[in-house]
């Protein structure tokens, strides 16, 4: 193995394990936000928290992808990127049918949400911590020519940018009685997780030199 051939394997190495630390840590996270948003959701009535919990269980799913993309001989396999793409890719699909039907059900119904800041606190910490997870992972991807952790990376990407819909849609809902913010932001979380799940079941979830 030459100079150069050892440095890339090592530079490889480095960020594989970089990449299933933040996949752990997003883990982690995702899954405390996911019980508070299904449990908070559930007490206010809120489709959109409800849809937000589940959606950040499901982007869980999509970390334990890629920490199995790159455990063991699977690291060097194309095969395995492979799956993992379609895998991460699915997971952006699983819930998008149910908030996208209930939320058009309660903007034509009139089913109001109650006001819940325990959901606008989740909103406003996901805010702070997703944005840095998807940028993180997107770059690794791009380094590593992987769209399955590219796509991964967007997954919590558009956690962050959900959290600010979901901010704005409940503090509305919280604080001005407006009911039909709630089953609007649940909309926009349906159709981002369409986008976000074609992207990458094409492999076009790279970015940059990928």
């Amino acid at each position: 193995m030459t100079e150069t051939t050892a440095g890339v394997a090592g530079d490889r190495a480095f960020l594989v394990r970089r990449v299933k630390v933040l996949s752990w840590l997003s883990l982690g996270w995702m899954t405390i936000e996911g019980v508070i948003g299904v449990v908070a959701g559930i007490a206010a009535n809120s489709i959109a928290l409800i849809g937000y919990g589940l959606d950040s269980t499901i982007a869980g799913i999509g970390s334990l992808v890629i920490i199995w993309r790159f455990t063991g001989s699977r690291v060097h396999s194309d095969a395995a990127e492979r799956t993992a793409q379609k895998g991460v890719a699915v997971t952006f699909f699983l819930i998008a049918p149910y908030i996208g039907v209930e939320a058009v059900r309660r903007l034509l119904t009139g089913n109001e949400a109650e006001g819940t800041w325990v959901g606008v606190g989740l909103a406003a910490v996901s805010i702070m911590l997703m944005p840095y997870f998807g940028y993180a992972k997107r770059r690794i991807g791009n380094r590593l020519q992987s769209s399955a952790t590219a796509g991964e990376g967007i997954q919590n990407l558009l956690c962050g940018y959900l959290s600010l819909a979901i901010l704005v849609g409940l503090g509305a809902n919280a604080a001005f009685g407006i009911w039909w913010a709630d089953p609007l932001v649940a909309l926009v979380v349906a159709l981002a997780a369409i986008h976000g799940g074609i992207r990458t079941w094409r492999g076009k979830a790279c970015f940059d030199a990928c």
